[in-house]
């Protein structure tokens, strides 16, 4: 009893003297006399017991070392309120974007902060925060959890920037208000660097330890109320200082100015040189944790808002300096300039600035990103994605192919060469997407050149017959490493006189890829809609039920040694095919070019509303092959679901994947596989579906005058014919056109850029039969950009007024087509 007795007086005793001295510290109730070596007590004694009060600190250097002479023998005592500020500068020593500055506790050259665990970080994970302007990654102890205060000591960097204002700094007057319950302190003596005083009224409903909000100097604080204070009483803070920019605004996006970054002058010294910052303000409607674009030195950015972050707040991030200050010159490419000029909504492809990783993003007409996760008929996208397994070095790679959404199927920005070092960097392939197609050939052959084995190192000699030619190579090539698939090779045909000097190789190329692409060869069969065009026969394991499979890596191995050597492929494919190899985003449209009907009784579904349950669809499909049928569950279980109003988008999504992709997944899953052991993918960014199909098949040798003869015309066209000013100009501004040129156009209206053995007057439409090449006259009324029609070979062509307006309008319907421009 008396033991208690005397701890309960000991403890009364102790709370009397830290109530009279923070009395007369925080709420200002008259000017203390004790001498300073009272005070230096009691101020011992209320940090001692704010670190036991605080969570355990991650790092800590001298915690618990005195505070300087100036602090100790100042003849006011001065509260420090913990803030929290958004948008703090990088000598800011009392704040951060997220964390809450502590003064005491800090050694010499270190800053203590206190910070909070965002939600869903586990123990364990690693999150960022700002101490200052720099982040900081700080990891979650394992006996902590969010919504807990940590303790991190950062060093101070000597050299981080002044603040300041400069070019595309927010000015004064566009600073919102100070709070109403925020008072300058009048008359202050500042030393130089030193931020003013404010005294802050906490609010009505506010507790000690608990935070509230205020605004000064256009920041946004989180101070922390004092455990002995109650609302109606005064605070005195130290805000951080404002932001510095220092530094160039770069060139905003479509999203408006305030969507533009600001690159720091003065990154922090402690980062690597490669890199810059760049801060930038979160655009309106932004919520934690989704993800916004911008341009930064011209090369589009998606950037993920911090979860701790809001709408309105300034971010920063880092990105590196030879992709931000790249020569982004597109005046020699007017297709780069076209795509620039006429962006707008779609799929476009961007850089994460997490990983600095390519990205597809969907934005929408106001330039923002399309966040939407349901299936959408004509918004929705999926990228084919393939997980490698084993190591990189094995001699056949496997791996696992999926459709998934566009924000999962990342590809690297960075190419190692032959010794291991960085050969191709993001900002080289960046820079190669705006050239020409001219020099976007030019730049992959000299990239691959340094892809090749030295011939010292080694070369292949292939023996084939020519009689076993399909069988002989196969074993051949599949025999080989994936460093044997990037040496020079040299072919002999067993028998016959002849030195390979790269007449045999482009006929070893040509022979080979003509017969494994034939029909009767049971792998491949001809597109329903398009007679020029080749895809993969999903019965290919009944023609060759023991080594299909195998013949499809090979046929990725030709396809991808023919692009790394100069040669050609005798095949077109049909155009979807040409997207996966590239990782381009397929849409429900690109289901009208493999089966129009299903497209449209699909379409049909949609419009049947809620009447479509009546039908008595379920989630299967039925195959049919050679005669046998067999019933196909889209998804498990589907035989059991029924297809009603509210689930019908995840039905058609089912379905077009299913198309796109289950029916030949094995299939193609080998032929990626194969083409990747010689291309590397990043390799393959800097080109379209449609530049890939001449790249691999070559420009196609195009008669102008059978063209001509062979093209009919309707609409508004038809009784005039090619006499017609405007089919004359027509035939005028695609006479000049160069070779690749009137590729595009044939990719454009057929589909394809292959022109029939015979010529256009053989050229068929989806249903087999001849369908010449078709001009159809439109009123602009109609529509204002010329359209193509593959099922049938037709072009729309509006009655232009002059021949200008034609010429720019068909350039762009041509060169947007790739991009998924919406030009209607």
């Amino acid at each position: 009893r008396h033991y208690f007795l005397l701890l309960f007086f000991r403890v009364v005793n102790s709370l009397q003297k830290t109530f009279s001295t923070a009395a007369t510290t925080m709420f200002r109730r008259g000017k203390g006399k004790d001498n300073d070596k009272d005070k230096e007590k009691s101020k011992d004694r209320s940090n001692d017991k704010a670190r036991d009060s605080t969570d355990r600190a991650i790092s800590s250097d001298s915690g618990h070392s005195k505070k300087s002479s100036k602090s100790s023998k100042s003849s006011k005592l001065k509260t420090k309120s913990k803030t929290k500020s958004f948008g703090s500068s990088a000598n800011d020593m009392n704040g951060s974007s997220h964390s809450q500055s502590k003064t005491y506790g800090a050694a010499p050259g270190s800053a203590v902060f206190r910070v909070m665990v965002p939600d869903n970080v586990k123990p364990g994970e690693e999150f960022q925060v700002y101490a200052g302007s720099r982040i900081v990654r700080v990891r979650c102890p394992l006996d902590s959890k969010p919504g807990q205060f940590l303790q991190i000591t950062v060093p101070v960097d000597p050299n981080e920037s002044k603040n300041g204002g400069g070019p595309g700094m927010m000015g004064l007057s566009d600073l919102p208000p100070d709070s109403e319950n925020v008072t300058k302190i009048p008359n202050q003596t500042l030393a130089p660097g030193e931020q003013p005083a404010y005294m802050v009224r906490i609010p009505e409903g506010v507790r000690g330890g608990t935070q509230f909000p205020v605004t000064i100097n256009g920041q946004q604080l989180m101070v922390t109320c004092p455990n002995m204070a109650r609302p109606g009483m005064s605070v005195r803070i130290v805000p951080p200082p404002p932001p510095t920019d220092n530094g160039i605004s770069n060139r905003g996006s479509q999203g408006g100015p305030g969507r533009a970054p600001h690159l720091l002058k003065n990154p922090n010294k402690h980062r690597d040189d490669k890199t810059q910052m760049f801060e930038v303000v979160v655009p309106k409607g932004v919520k934690p944790g989704h993800p916004f674009a911008l341009m930064a030195g011209g090369v589009r950015v998606l950037v993920t808002c911090p979860k701790n972050a809001s709408a309105g707040q300034k971010i920063r991030f880092h990105l590196p300096s030879e992709l931000v200050n790249r020569t982004n010159d597109v005046s020699n490419n007017p297709i780069a300039k076209i795509k620039l000029s006429y962006d707008k909504d779609g799929w476009s492809r961007t850089i994460r600035a997490t990983d600095m990783k390519f990205q597809w993003t969907r934005f929408d007409e106001k330039g923002d990103v399309d966040t939407r996760t349901r299936f959408d008929m004509d918004r929705s996208a999926y990228v084919l994605k393939i997980d490698f397994y084993g190591n990189e070095n094995d001699r056949m790679r496997t791996g696992k192919c999926s459709l998934v959404t566009p924000d999962k199927g990342v590809v690297d920005s960075k190419i190692k060469s032959v010794t291991g070092t960085d050969l191709v960097s993001y900002s080289d392939i960046a820079e190669a997407q705006t050239k020409t197609y001219e020099d976007k050939i030019q730049w992959f052959q000299d990239t691959c050149a340094q892809l090749c084995v030295e011939w010292n190192e080694g070369h292949m000699r292939m023996n084939v017959r020519r009689d076993f030619l399909l069988s002989d190579s196969m074993e051949a090539v599949m025999s080989l490493s994936r460093k044997d698939l990037r040496k020079v090779w040299r072919f002999e045909f067993i028998g016959e006189a002849g030195i390979d000097a790269g007449g045999l190789a482009r006929e070893w190329f040509e022979l080979v890829t003509e017969e494994i692409f034939d029909p009767d060869m049971g792998l491949w069969q001809t597109s329903a809609t398009n007679q020029m065009c080749m895809q993969i026969n999903p019965a290919s394991g009944i023609s060759c039920p023991d080594d299909h499979l195998i013949y499809f890596r090979f046929i990725g191995r030709i396809m991808g040694k023919a692009m790394f050597d100069r040669q050609l492929v005798k095949g077109h494919m049909v155009k979807h095919l040409y997207k996966h190899i590239l990782g381009w985003p397929i849409m429900f449209n690109d289901l009208k070019d493999i089966d129009e009907e299903y497209y449209n009784s699909l379409k049909g579904l949609k419009d049947m509303g809620a009447d479509v349950e009546y039908v008595g669809v379920d989630f299967t499909v039925m195959e049919e092959t050679m005669g046998v049928k067999r019933t196909v569950e889209l998804v498990p279980c589907g035989a059991d679901i029924d297809v009603t109003e509210d689930n019908l988008p995840e039905y058609i999504e089912a379905c077009l994947k299913y198309r796109m992709l289950g029916r030949y997944e094995d299939q193609l899953n080998e032929l990626l596989l194969g083409f990747f052991d010689v291309i590397p993918e990043p390799l393959l960014t800097i080109f379209d579906f449609q530049e890939l199909e001449l790249l691999m098949c070559g420009l196609p040798e195009i008669d102008m005058e059978d063209w001509q003869q062979n093209t009919e015309y309707s609409g508004e066209y038809d009784r005039e014919g090619p006499n017609h000013e405007v089919c004359v100009w027509f035939w005028e501004i695609v006479t000049e056109y160069d070779h690749e040129m009137k590729a595009r156009l044939l990719q454009f209206v057929t589909g394809t850029s292959g022109v029939p053995a015979r010529g256009f007057g053989v050229l068929q439409g989806s249903d087999g039969n001849v369908r010449k090449f078709t001009i159809h006259g439109v009123t602009l009324e109609t529509c204002v950009y010329p359209r193509s029609h593959t099922c049938f070979n037709r072009i729309d062509l509006p009655l232009y007024e002059d021949r200008n307006e034609l010429e720019e309008k068909l350039k762009i319907a041509i060169t947007m087509a790739a991009t998924g421009f919406d030009i209607e």
